[in-house]
């Protein structure tokens, strides 16, 4: 049985400004994202100012449709009580699936505004994801969020804020299956040649099958419970239409060209 280290969630405090490992995490997903992308960028015949643009439109997507999704399908209740609630993004609260809808949205905006096809953006931008979702998973072990349900397994772990019973470390199961192995499976992928939208079909499966695994181990949100049949969860829920839609999308990509890995996209 392990003790979970209980970091202080306040990475520096300069006077009254106090900079969260929590906020660390998301600058280290982008900072990690815009790097790899300018490494990659003459994919799609982009220049390296050019990346800029899309990590920012994939930052606003992030950040709007991960509150706005949070607030949807965890928080409707306090969007109820007061709408006003979703603005208090100090008290936390942000949706993968949401903040997925939003890149979407986002890279959609881009690509017509550069004369790409959408499925090229969002192969291009999938195997950089990973990064940040391996970083927030981080985040949330430092600031004991998300923990595992209670289990008697050997590398079970105590979250003092949630009681003495050792509980799975879930967050680190998310980090290493979302964070590790889907960069490698996606970035391994890439650097073959291979059909449009097969790496965006593989993102959507690859994800919602990890995450579908996990939650199966995470404790579920206390304010929500058990969707149906006394063990589905909204993640799981919202994973089902990513796992279609991504099988979808790997059968529709066998009857597209083919974009070479070794040289710039064209239209």
């Amino acid at each position: 049985m392990f003790h979970h280290p209980q970091f202080d969630p306040v990475a520096v405090s300069l006077g009254p400004l106090a900079i969260h490992w929590y906020g660390l995490m998301y600058v280290v997903g982008f900072v990690g994202a815009w790097w790899l992308s300018r490494v990659r960028a003459a994919r799609l015949g982009l220049t390296k100012d050019q990346v800029g643009d899309i990590i920012f439109y994939g930052a606003l997507g992030v950040v709007l449709g991960g509150r706005i999704g949070y607030a949807i399908f965890y928080g409707w209740e306090q969007v109820l009580a007061n709408p006003l609630w979703i603005f208090k993004v100090w008290e936390g609260g942000m949706s993968f699936h949401g903040g997925l809808i939003g890149v979407l949205i986002a890279s959609l905006l881009y690509a017509r505004r550069h004369q790409l096809t959408f499925f090229q953006l969002t192969d291009f931008i999938a195997p950089m994801v990973p990064i940040g979702l391996g970083a927030g998973r981080l985040g949330n072990f430092i600031n004991q969020e998300l923990p595992g349900r209670v289990t008697d397994v050997a590398w079970g772990m105590v979250y003092p804020l949630y009681g003495p019973e050792p509980r799975h470390p879930s967050e680190l199961y998310e980090f290493a299956l979302e964070g590790v192995v889907l960069f490698c499976i996606l970035w391994s992928v890439s650097q073959t040649p291979r059909r449009r939208g097969l790496i965006s079909g593989l993102f959507l499966i690859c994800y919602g099958a990890f995450r579908f695994f996990v939650e199966f181990f995470r404790r579920p949100d206390p304010q929500l419970g058990f969707i149906a049949f006394d063990w589905l969860t909204m993640g799981q829920l919202l994973c089902v239409p990513m796992l279609l839609l991504g099988a979808v999308l790997v059968v529709w990509s066998r009857r597209q060209n083919v974009d070479d890995a070794r040289s710039s996209s064209q239209v």
